[in-house]
């Protein structure tokens, strides 16, 4: 997928990474959420977490670990929910086959949204900086440098977004409204007019405030704590920023097509490339 130049994000500087032995994230933790229902890929779901469905020759999940490993961090909890979180503790044991110093799990006992289940890691990420990814999410290429930038923010947030031509699309996922100097001013979740060509994927990064951000809010319509309130927050408080992923992003949990689209293009063209 090519990306569409957007003016420069002026929070903190962008550039390109750097090898692996350069890289270094202190403070930062990793938090995959793998928990929901799974309802849009039923009667998949229905005999296991989607998180455990397999994508191309492994399970779903397994991606979301490779790419935090890969952008540097090692410390990592996962979040899950319902009948099959066990399955997480059979495939993942200790994290240490799959580079991972310390794995914790978390239960979230019911679907409370994305920024509750979030909440559920507060104690984990005990005073560091934290970068949450959805566990359904893929990625052609590795995020590591937006680790990088938002080492060097220095606090507030970044999220990682992607280019989405299609305005059908568009209007099921977050897309942010840009002013003249590039920077977010509002998230629009699942909008009829979608105010730019860019989505939010799953890939967020928060300083340790973000938990008292979450403490604050109200459940939407839908009886959830909704993360695109905790994004607006920081972007009300002028401390968010972003990079443009390069190359492929999909959201596996999305469809049964979203699915099977997924699955067809890491086949083909593998995924977290460094």
């Amino acid at each position: 997928m090519s990306v569409a130049p957007l003016p420069r994000c002026p929070v903190a500087p962008c550039r390109g990474p750097r090898g692996p032995d350069h890289l270094s994230s202190p403070g930062v933790k990793g938090v995959i959420l793998a928990g929901g229902s799974g309802t849009r890929l039923h009667p998949l779901t229905r005999i296991t977490n989607k998180h455990l469905l397999p994508i191309y020759d492994r399970p779903m999940i397994s991606y979301a670990i490779e790419a935090l490993v890969l952008a540097g961090i090692n410390e990592m909890m996962l979040v899950t929910g319902g009948t099959h979180a066990g399955e997480f503790l059979r495939l993942l044991g200790n994290g240490h086959d799959h580079g991972i110093d310390r794995l914790s799990y978390a239960y979230q006992d019911r679907p409370g949204g994305i920024a509750e289940a979030l909440g559920l890691a507060e104690r984990f990420v005990a005073g560091d900086s934290v970068l949450v990814m959805l566990g359904d999410n893929i990625v052609e290429r590795t995020f590591r440098p937006t680790v990088e930038h938002f080492a060097q923010q220095g606090g507030g947030a970044r999220i990682v977004l992607t280019e989405e031509a299609d305005p059908v699309h568009l209007r099921h996922l977050g897309v942010p409204a840009f002013d003249a100097e590039g920077r977010i001013v509002r998230i629009i979740e699942k909008p009829e007019d979608p105010p730019s060509t860019y989505a939010v994927t799953g890939i967020y990064c928060y300083d340790p405030g973000v938990f008292d951000v979450i403490a604050t809010l109200e459940p939407s319509g839908r009886g959830e704590l909704e993360i695109t309130d905790v994004n607006n927050y920081f972007v009300d408080q002028g401390t968010m920023a972003y990079d443009v992923l390069e190359g492929f992003w999909g959201d596996a949990g999305e469809s049964i097509d979203a699915y099977y689209a997924v699955n067809d293009f890491v086949r083909e063209n593998g995924a977290n490339k460094g």
